[in-house]
């Protein structure tokens, strides 16, 4: 992820503009993750998985 955001930024700042919408983008989608599973919005669906996954990404942000 990293290395891909860095060839699309145009300067450090461009950079660190991406990473941090990068990390809003990933920590909401984390919530909205962990809603869905507390209020058993969607029953027939196992978020754990994703929900694993969503923490790694939000950790390596």
């Amino acid at each position: 992820i990293v290395q891909f955001l860095g060839t699309i930024a145009q300067s450090r700042k461009d950079f660190i503009s991406k990473m941090t919408i990068s990390s809003k983008e990933a920590r909401e989608t984390n919530y909205w993750l962990r809603l869905l599973r507390d209020t058993h919005f969607l029953k027939d669906i196992n978020l754990t998985k994703l929900i694993n996954e969503s923490d790694q990404i939000v950790k390596i942000l």
